[in-house]
């Protein structure tokens, strides 16, 4: 499992929460789900799926 920068999270989560602020919320939504698969293939579950977490919404 590799390390985490959460400085680095951190100041990814800040820009998702400066363009919804500014009302683009399809790319705040884009960016989130981006910044999850990194996190997620960083922590080698990238192929893993999660079945028991409903789909939101949008990826139905």
């Amino acid at each position: 499992m590799s390390e985490v920068d959460a400085q680095r999270v951190a100041q990814r989560i800040d820009t998702v929460l400066d363009i919804l602020v500014a009302g683009d919320y399809q790319s705040a939504i884009r960016n989130l789900e981006i910044l999850k698969s990194e996190l997620l293939a960083q922590n080698g579950a990238g192929q893993m799926a999660e079945p028991s977490q409903p789909k939101a919404p949008w990826e139905v």
